[in-house]
């Protein structure tokens, strides 16, 4: 019951954020939205508001916008998507991703001022171990203070750092105070190529630390930025066949989503944060059918000075939705296989 309700609250949150961009931009650009959907499937609940049906559907795993004019075979109408300026057109395709942007540097920013953030505690006592790596098959544990390395007398968790940079996938004797008795481990560190030098997966101790409204509000942009950066680096990676495609359909999705909840609301809306960073950035590809493929048309459109056939755009859109459904059975199927 917590992985469907945690599913149900993930999903709706980032389809209602992102079919909101494209509703609001959609009416203040003047288009008519004939209806606001979150879910696909029948109808729970149904209701108008001017011209616009708002629409409950069963399956939360997605939502749309009916705006007049998409559907290359409608009849062009004054308030319809293609009578509009193709900056406005453009605008409204952008909206979606941009407030999937928006909501983490606001979930973000409600974390930081709840919760604080944590502090590394520059000292040489382990704060925790990562599983299956050098340190935890040694066998060291969270609360060990590690007194030297070869010999090398460390006081800091920077020394530890900066003393096993001296010996990448070399064995190394570490002295190790626990409970007051000094052992030794002998442990051969693993040579991280994103770091960029040994590691053997430890991480220090954290405290945390309270932070103002003004330095919340910098810090949440900041992190947003980074995360994004980190995302479309791992983009490129997977493209250019330097990173395994380790992909998760809504079914992974759902159930990390409630191991996430179980631990509490600010690690689950720190995953929803995460998820929204990797719509928008997902939605940007230029693949037909999405954000990106749809503003890629409308550059196309710009640059020729007239719309591609209604023919032309009604294959595309075969293609973009061909290339969803293959991914999304792709994702579904190594979830299963999880």
């Amino acid at each position: 019951m917590t992985t469907i309700l945690a599913a149900i609250f993930v999903f709706g949150v980032l389809v209602t954020v992102h079919e909101f961009g494209h509703f609001i931009t959609a009416k203040l650009t003047g288009m008519r939205v004939d209806e606001f959907a979150v879910g696909f499937g029948p109808k729970i609940y149904q209701t108008k508001e001017g011209e616009t049906q708002y629409s409950l559907r069963l399956i939360p795993l997605g939502g749309y916008n009916k705006i007049a004019g998409m559907d290359p075979d409608e009849e062009p109408t004054p308030d319809g998507f293609m009578s509009k300026p193709i900056f406005s057109r453009m605008l409204v395709i952008l909206a979606g991703p941009i407030m999937n942007f928006i909501l983490p540097v606001m979930l973000f920013f409600g974390i930081f001022v709840v919760s604080g953030i944590d502090q590394p505690v520059n000292e040489n006592i382990i704060g925790d171990v990562i599983h299956g790596k050098p340190a935890a098959q040694a066998g060291l544990l969270p609360g060990d203070r590690i007194l030297s390395i070869n010999g090398e007398k460390i006081s800091t968790f920077d020394g530890l750092v900066a003393s096993l940079a001296k010996y990448p996938n070399e064995q190394v004797t570490l002295e190790v105070q626990r409970d007051g008795k000094v052992s030794e481990y002998k442990i051969v560190s693993e040579y991280s190529e994103e770091f960029k030098r040994p590691l053997i997966g430890v991480y220090p101790q954290f405290v945390k630390q309270s932070l103002s409204i003004f330095d919340a509000a910098k810090l949440s942009i900041a992190y947003t930025k980074n995360v994004m950066v980190g995302m479309i680096n791992g983009l490129v990676k997977i493209f250019s066949g330097n990173a395994p495609a380790d992909v998760s359909g809504p079914i992974g999705v759902a159930q990390m989503a409630g191991e996430i909840a179980q631990q509490g609301i600010m690690p689950l809306l720190n995953f929803v944060a995460f998820l929204s960073i990797n719509l928008g950035i997902m939605n940007l590809l230029p693949i037909p059918a999405l954000d990106g493929g749809h503003f890629i048309v409308l550059s196309i459109e710009a640059l020729r000075g007239k719309p591609l056939s209604a023919r032309t755009m009604n294959t595309i859109q075969m293609i973009g939705f061909s290339l969803i459904v293959a991914i999304t059975l792709v994702a579904t199927f190594m979830d299963l296989t999880k």
